[in-house]
């Protein structure tokens, strides 16, 4: 038989309110009811259930997602890292994919906040780096946390967990260079993610650290995407002065290109070495595997879990804007740069 709160409240001996009252972790409950009424829950192994919490109280206890991403392994690994932690913290995850670029898009996410009643929301590039996005929230009182590529935690940058895109493609292009190249090309993703412009950042400086110049036919705009891949593949092999080695703005990217020089039976990478960026899936499935740099997309949607539920959860109330997590993704080098 499922067990329910009048169970807990029985075996507690104590009434159906106060079990509620410990549940939503009221400030007035004494302490030796808390752990009387957690020890039940316990002994009986029973889960609140989330839904019906958000019904029986005025807080609420689920949280959304927001996104617009072509990549399916990035937004499963995100999804994957918010579930994890709502489960350890009693709540539920709404997942909203959307158009980023509707014209409506910012009463659109508002309304989602208002009508599934949500404690607050965890944002993904490029809603997390769409200013007009962060100002309503504000001015709506919405909790968030926000997802962004960046190097260097700022007051300005409030709510935020931050990946160090420009480093890690800076060690990238590094990589590149140590093995010989200095005719190395570089295929964008799109233009308003601000990981695009961080990580070709990343790759100008490595190389302007060696006094090179990237030649312009060598950066091709594109987007995440295998299709971008391939078509800016072949605008660079069919250059007169061929790039001897290709960093793409992330693993679709680079496999697409893989694909591209294969199919015109050019060896990697004896004759053009390929990296990517993200350490997907695809880096591991192409053949040969795809230098990467690895992104814990997992843990990072963990710690915008955490760092949102620090702000939501009550007696857990934390300054956010002086709470910046920095990853840096990290080189993972294998047979398509140095087979």
């Amino acid at each position: 038989m499922k067990i329910t709160i009048n169970d807990v409240a029985k075996l507690a001996g104590v009434s159906i309110k106060t079990v509620s009252r410990v549940m939503n972790n009221e400030p007035s409950v004494r302490k030796d009811t808390f752990d009387k009424v957690s020890a039940a829950m316990k002994q009986l192994q029973y889960q609140p259930n989330a839904a019906a919490r958000n019904l029986a109280s005025s807080r609420s206890y689920s949280i959304g997602y927001v996104y617009d991403n072509p990549n399916a392994y990035y937004v499963i690994d995100m999804q994957r890292g918010l579930l994890d932690a709502c489960r350890k913290h009693g709540y539920e995850l709404l997942i909203h994919p959307t158009n980023a670029k509707a014209t409506d898009i910012v009463q659109e996410v508002l309304d989602l906040v208002e009508r599934s009643r949500l404690a607050g929301l965890v944002l993904t590039p490029p809603f997390s780096e769409m200013p007009d996005i962060a100002q309503a929230l504000d001015q709506a009182g919405v909790e968030y946390v926000r997802i962004i590529s960046g190097s260097t935690p700022s007051p300005k940058l409030k709510n935020c967990v931050l990946i160090d895109d420009f480093t890690a493609a800076f060690k990238i292009t590094n990589h590149l260079l140590e093995l010989g190249h200095t005719a190395i090309a570089f295929l964008c993703g799109d233009e308003e993610h601000s990981s695009s412009g961080e990580r070709l950042a990343g790759f100008q400086a490595a190389l302007a650290k060696r006094g090179l110049t990237v030649p312009a036919d060598f950066i091709v705009p594109g987007s995440y995407s295998f299709e971008s891949g391939v078509k800016g593949a072949n605008k660079l092999l069919s250059l007169n002065a061929k790039p001897s080695a290709i960093f793409a703005c992330n693993d679709e990217i680079a496999a697409g290109a893989l694909f591209s020089a294969r199919l015109k039976s050019i060896s990697i990478p004896q004759q053009l070495a390929i990296a990517g960026f993200e350490n997907s899936p695809f880096s591991r499935q192409t053949w040969p595997p795809l230098t990467t740099a690895h992104q814990p997309n997992t843990t990072i949607a963990m710690q915008a879990a955490e760092l949102l539920f620090k702000h939501t959860k009550p007696g857990q109330q934390a300054n956010l804007a002086e709470r910046q997590p920095v990853f840096i993704p990290e080189l993972v080098v294998r047979e398509s740069t140095s087979g």
